[in-house]
């Protein structure tokens, strides 16, 4: 996809998008350390059969292994970087999950109300609020969005710098203004989860 089909990024906090050059620390196997890929798909909590959706799945490192895990969910890695996905692609040229499909972001309107379970790991900070209105149109009226990012009140050797990243208190309070309503949080050794559904849905 062109550049100009990116979503508009205000409302983000990280100045610049990440940079599909740096992918392989996304492919860094010290991720599933401080954040259990397990654990991850204990707050998806997907029912049998369902259609989960990684929301910037970039390389595809979650994705990948929530499809190997949950061989009976079908995995839908969208990415808004064609870079990243044609890197996903070749992962799945050689080890393939049969259960994992990779899009770019022309597949949202076909998924748009249909998506039960959505997992969005160190997004919120990238993405501008056109996204967020994306992520709350992709739910079903009962379904859940998993958001897992960087912990800005903690000190940690990875991840992007603590003043581009969120507090919890500061990712809850712009979901919120979002349209989401936190039904849980979580958290792990850099990162702060929180489970959320659309406040719109839960009201009517």
């Amino acid at each position: 996809m062109p550049d100009h089909v990116h979503r508009e990024r205000h409302g983000a906090k990280q100045p610049e998008r990440f940079d599909p050059g740096g992918w392989a620390r996304l492919d860094d196997p010290a991720r599933f350390e401080y954040l259990p890929p397990k654990e991850v798909l204990a707050l998806l909590d997907a029912p049998h059969g369902a259609t989960v959706v990684d929301f910037g799945t970039g390389t595809g490192t979650y994705a990948l292994e929530i499809a190997r895990l949950r061989p009976d969910v079908h995995v839908i890695a969208l990415d808004e970087q064609p870079q990243m996905l044609d890197l996903l692609r070749a992962k799945l040229q050689t080890d393939p999950p049969p259960n994992v499909e990779p899009v770019g972001i022309e597949a949202l309107p076909r998924l748009r109300g249909a998506v039960p379970r959505i997992l969005a790991i160190n997004v919120l900070h990238e993405v501008g609020d056109a996204a967020l209105a994306d992520l709350r149109d992709l739910l079903t009226a009962e379904g859940n969005l998993v958001v897992i990012d960087w912990n800005a009140e903690v000190e940690r050797p990875v991840g992007p710098p603590r003043a581009h990243v969120y507090a919890p208190s500061e990712a809850r309070a712009r979901l919120e203004k979002n349209g989401f309503e936190v039904v849980r949080d979580c958290l792990f050794a850099y990162h702060y989860a929180l489970i959320v559904r659309s406040a719109i849905s839960a009201q009517s």
